[in-house]
């Protein structure tokens, strides 16, 4: 799964200028999250179409930056995430963000973004929502 990673200005308006702009394109926004940091902030993105997002951004003068995050299907209990961190750290594996999406009944979604996509795809194959990793 892409996510679309925005630096932006910490200011009143620019969520609403970020969203419209998307709107404009008739990109529809699946999954947005909002932090600020100090005087700027990021906008973190999934969206249904990803390249017309990217143009369209690059168009109104952003600069997105991609992540390929991995799709986790764990057992909502607890240590289970910690496993799972165990396990990228046993790899010499860095995680660079991480977020609980979904937890339903047993079973929890996590999005992972790992210093290296490919060894973190090989060491958590088994968790992995099918097609994400193979």
């Amino acid at each position: 799964m892409k996510e679309i990673i925005i630096p932006v200005s910490n200011a009143p308006g620019t969520l609403a200028a970020v969203s419209e702009t998307l709107a404009d394109a008739r990109v529809n926004i699946d999954f947005i999250e909002a932090r600020v940091l100090g005087e700027r902030g990021i906008i973190v993105l999934r969206v249904d179409r990803y390249d017309a997002a990217l143009r369209t951004l690059s168009d109104a003068g952003y600069r997105a930056v991609t992540e390929d995050a991995l799709v986790l299907d764990l057992e909502n209990r607890p240590g289970s995430l910690a496993e799972v961190a165990r396990r990228l750290a046993d790899a010499r594996i860095g995680v660079r963000s991480l977020r609980i999406v979904e937890r339903a009944g047993e079973r929890s979604l996590v999005t992972l973004i790992a210093d290296d996509p490919d060894a973190a795809r090989r060491v958590l194959a088994a968790e992995l929502v099918t097609g994400e990793g193979a």
